[in-house]
This record gives structure tokens, C-alpha cells and sequence, in this order.
């Protein structure tokens, strides 16, 4: 099916934080789009991986032990600058029907996964950071219901969490133990499963397009362009995958009010808030005001970070989100005078100071 090795240069990139993704609205749930090139039944596995040979070695074992078959699985090393490129051109020779390599320089988890999908040759999509893994009858159990439901876009089941010290948690880990319809909108409220949970049709990737250039939350971004499309999910009740903690380096872990965090993070608020909007969710549900309060938040940190601009747009989007009679309540009028009078950097420095003193 694919050569062994595959060293390709690629000059398309994602969609950059300004792009809204699809522009159509959502009246319920989208029919599914089929992939046309797909090959059927077969199942892609995209890795991005930077620096991690150990765990990528662990994360391949994983796919590889699927009771399912026919799957690929597709390595985009992201500039890695240790042993993890010969072991990854390694595992490919190793396993030339089933294993390929991209490698390319730097650019971020996003878009190593977008230059993995579009290299695809799937009817369904896998998504698997280097440092988790499948359990060995997901693709098994997840391929049969989408099969048995042709009317769901994905396939999800429970989530294994892993301490560093090797233990685990008793029961799913955030809400992926829960039947859920809908992404939307209880993906407002968090993205309650973790990248390796759920399993795609490529025609949901298709229609909801490229993977954006985001270093944080791009995968809860993501997942959101996904909800608006109204895709209806089918709930494995089994576990499917293992997340790991670990001590190795993390693009999630890092300083709370870095600015270069905070940018991102505000970008991906943007994009997130413009997907719900998109699917019509009504700014008094319980969900929508959740987020609000989130924007509203993150505004007051991106001040404190020194980013003005971005503390001011994310404001104004809060009180968007918040609709037309919450928006124009008093502590929105009172932070908003406060700004004109201090500065929205000065003002996000105290509102944070008050919010540790408050807890």
C-alpha cells in the first residue's frame, strides 16, 4: 500500500488563527460526507511526533497490536533533533506495508497533523499524539458502529488516564464515559475526550478542513469546526484509549500569563466562539454563557500578560457571547471604564491580583 519511506517537502500550509473555517450554517446534524479517494475500511493513523523515540516506539506498538485491519499509519516527524528520526525511518522499514514517514521542519502538532491527513489514504481518521496509546480492539469496536450507524460522523469510546507513577485512574477520564449525541454544545464547556479517543470518517475531515496553525488548543479548536458541522457521534461503551502523563516536554505545559501562550490561547478562543455561533447556539444556554465567562477571563489574563489588544478583543467577544441583556450588565460597564481609565494591561494585572486574593 505505501513505500516504507516517504520524504516529502511540503509549501501548503494550514488554515492560519484569522481563517473561520466553513462558512455554511448548521441547521442539525450534516449528512456524512464520504471521502471519494478513501480506500474502504481502511484506517489512517496520523503521529506527529518531536523528540520522543522512546514513547513514539510504545504509540506505534499500540496501532500495530489492532485486532482491526486494514490500517496505515503515517509518522510526521516534526523537525525532531534527536534519535527519533532513524527510529521512526526504522520502524518504516521495518513495517513497509503498514508504516510510512513524513519528515519536515518544525511547524507545530496542527500542522504536522494536517500534512498527515492530506497524505491519508483512509475512509477513517486516527489521530494519535506520540505519547498515548490505543487499546488493542478500538478500531475493531469503532469501525463496527460507525458501520451499524451510518449517520454517525465519529466514533467514541472511554478514556484510560495513566499517572507518571504508572497508576491509573478508576473510571473514564473528563466526560468520555458519557453517551453524548452532539459535540455541540457541551464542547463549550470543555473538550471532554482527549485527541486519541475518538475515531473519524475522512469526510468529516474533509468538510471540516484544514487543521489550523495553532500551537495550543488547536486540537479543541479543531474538534469544535467539527461540532458545527452537527455531526452525530456513536458511543463505544469500552475503553479505547490510554493518555499518559509523563515528565518528557509538552506543548500544554508551560507558564500560565507567557504571552506567547496567551496569544494562542486567544486565538483559539476566537475560532472556537465563531464555530458556536456558526451552529446556531443560543447565547442563554448554559454552555454559551459558560464560555463567556471563559472569554471574559481569558481577557483579564491576556491584560495581565500585556497583550491589550488581544484583552480587549476577547472582552468584546465575551460580552458578544454573553448576549444582548447579559453583555450589557454592570461589570461589563465597570471593567470597560476601568480599561479607559488604567489601560487594559493595568487593569488586567489587578483584576488577576483580585482574582488570586478571592481565592
Amino acid at each position: 500500500m505505501n513505500d516504507g519511506l516517504r520524504r516529502v517537502t511540503h509549501d501548503k500550509r494550514p488554515m492560519s488563527g484569522d481563517d473561520r473555517g466553513p462558512t455554511t450554517g448548521n441547521r442539525g446534524p450534516s449528512p456524512v460526507v464520504r471521502h471519494q479517494s478513501a480506500v474502504p475500511g481502511l484506517v489512517s493513523t496520523i503521529i506527529p511526533v518531536y523528540n520522543r523515540a522512546g514513547m513514539l516506539r510504545e504509540a506505534i506498538a499500540s496501532v500495530l497490536a489492532q485486532t482491526y485491519r486494514p490500517i496505515e499509519i503515517i509518522i510526521v516527524d516534526d523537525g525532531s533533533t534527536d534519535d527519533t528520526v532513524q527510529v521512526a525511518d526504522k520502524l518504516a522499514r521495518t513495517h513497509p506495508q503498514e508504516l510510512s514517514v513524513i519528515h519536515q521542519s518544525n511547524s507545530g502538532p496542527g500542522f504536522s497533523r494536517e500534512v498527515g491527513r492530506q497524505a491519508a489514504l483512509g475512509e477513517f481518521i486516527q489521530y494519535l499524539d506520540s505519547d498515548d496509546l490505543l487499546l488493542p480492539e478500538k478500531f475493531e469496536n469503532q469501525v463496527a458502529g460507525l458501520r451499524a450507524h451510518p449517520e454517525c460522523g465519529v466514533a467514541y469510546g472511554k478514556t484510560l488516564y495513566r499517572h507518571g507513577d504508572g497508576s491509573a485512574e478508576p473510571g473514564p477520564w473528563k466526560g468520555s464515559g458519557r453517551k453524548v449525541e452532539t459535540m455541540f454544545p457541551s464542547f463549550l464547556l470543555s473538550r471532554w475526550w482527549d485527541t486519541p479517543t475518538p475515531l473519524y470518517r475522512a469526510g468529516v475531515c474533509d468538510e471540516a478542513g484544514p487543521w489550523t496553525d495553532l500551537k495550543l488548543e488547536e486540537d479543541w479548536e479543531y474538534d469544535c469546526r467539527v461540532a458545527s458541522l452537527g455531526v452525530c457521534l456513536h458511543y463505544c461503551d469500552e475503553f479505547v484509549a490510554e493518555v499518559r502523563d509523563h515528565d518528557e516536554g509538552r506543548l500544554c505545559k508551560g507558564e500560565a500569563l507567557d504571552p506567547v501562550r496567551m496569544r494562542e490561547r486567544a486565538r483559539a478562543h476566537r475560532l472556537i466562539l465563531s464555530h458556536a455561533l456558526r451552529a446556531g447556539i443560543d447565547c442563554d444556554s448554559r454552555e454559551m454563557q459558560h464560555f463567556a465567562r471563559e472569554l471574559f477571563l481569558l481577557s483579564r489574563q491576556c491584560g495581565a500578560a500585556g497583550l491589550a489588544a488581544e484583552s480587549k478583543e476577547l472582552f468584546e467577544l465575551a460580552r458578544e457571547a454573553s448576549g444582548e441583556a447579559r453583555g450589557k450588565g454592570w461589570d461589563f460597564k465597570l471593567y470597560e471604564f476601568l480599561a479607559s481609565i488604567a489601560s487594559w494591561t493595568r487593569v488586567g494585572k489587578m483584576a488577576c491580583y483580585s482574582d488570586r486574593i478571592r481565592k
